[in-house]
């Protein structure tokens, strides 16, 4: 994450809501639920990333309409123009890691096994 810092900082975003908007650029709009189940983020650390990030203007919360229990978020124009700068993050944070093509895709293939051999979080 340090590695990221520097080109975060000029997105005014930190990691964590850097990877949020990374869903919001693909998606537009899920819940509050679902963003946390696709970053294996639970609520306590969630909530106050998408408020920083409706504060900046950069997505709008809203209670669903079908269920108010769920939250459904949703980006903003602001949020989309933002994706145009933060396209560059990717291949500046490539050029930091001695890695070639091959193991990169051996490491993401790792890390997303991993990741979905990880206990749910009610197992506790």
């Amino acid at each position: 994450m340090k590695k990221y810092r520097p080109y975060l900082d000029e997105l005014d975003l930190t990691y964590t809501q850097y990877i949020a908007m990374l869903v919001f650029w693909e998606k537009g709009k899920c819940s509050a639920k679902e963003l946390g189940e696709k970053l294996f983020l639970d609520s306590g650390t969630l909530t106050p990333v998408l408020k920083s990030l409706e504060k900046k203007g950069l997505v709008k919360r809203e209670r669903s309409s079908l269920d108010e229990r769920l939250l459904d978020v949703s980006i903003t124009e602001k949020g989309k123009a933002l994706r145009e700068r933060a396209a560059e993050v990717p291949g500046k944070i490539a050029g930091c890691i001695d890695l070639d093509g091959e193991e990169v895709m051996s490491l993401y293939h790792t890390l997303y096994k991993i990741l979905s051999q990880t206990p749910a979080k009610d197992a506790d």
